[in-house]
């Protein structure tokens, strides 16, 4: 059986060794690679969810302390992966509803490492539409890490908001902000409106034909 801390006991325990180190969450962030505001965010306001698996490594090794005080699993097994409710539309755009986990999948544990998993950061959401075609058809389902929220100029596929609507499609940053684009030239055009990441798309399934 593998035994996941909750989100809470994972910031509650960094907070009391950050403490007991005495260094600031600023600093422990600036150790990260990350801005001075990444861990006071996790910590008060829960962004990220969890922690990135290299972040806590490198906090673990830091503080000298399992790397299971800070929200790894205790047995390594099979990556569990929430799957929910919730569809990210290749076409207009889907209305957001609250997030319920129908389910769970299994992903190999190499395989997640692989893609950079860390436990209780993916989940798995399904595609409706076809404005991502070919490369993503309705119905297939993605694997999306959701401590990836930053894109980068080369871009690559990412689930967003824009106002109410969930989405998946391609992003990249560049000087004006974020810009996202379907892959299907005959796709209708995106609504206007600020651009919320969500994560990046790591894992396509998809049921064969």
């Amino acid at each position: 059986m593998v035994s996941v801390m909750s989100e809470t006991e994972i910031r509650t325990v960094l907070q009391e060794l950050a403490a007991r180190a005495g260094v600031s969450l600023a600093a422990l962030s600036r150790m990260l690679g990350r801005n001075d505001a990444y861990l006071q965010q996790f910590v008060q306001r829960g962004t990220p969810r969890v922690l990135a698996e290299r972040d806590r490594k490198s906090l673990a090794e830091f503080f000298g302390v399992p790397e299971t005080r800070l929200g790894a699993a205790s047995i390594a097994g099979p990556m569990l992966v929430r799957r929910l409710a919730v569809a990210a539309s290749a076409g207009p755009g889907a209305t957001v509803y609250d997030e319920v986990m129908i389910g769970v999948e299994a992903l190999d544990r190499q395989l997640a490492r692989r893609l950079g998993l860390s436990d209780g950061a993916a989940s798995v959401i399904r595609v409706r539409g076809d404005s991502m075609a070919p490369g993503l058809m309705d119905g297939d389902h993605l694997v999306v890490d959701q401590t990836d929220v930053q894109p980068g100029a080369r871009g690559g596929l990412y689930v967003i908001r824009i106002g109410d609507a969930l989405m998946v499609k391609r992003v990249r940053a560049d000087s004006g902000g974020l810009v996202a684009s379907s892959d299907n030239p005959a796709a209708p055009p995106l609504p206007d409106g600020p651009i919320t990441v969500v994560g990046r798309v790591v894992w396509q399934m998809r049921l064969p034909s």
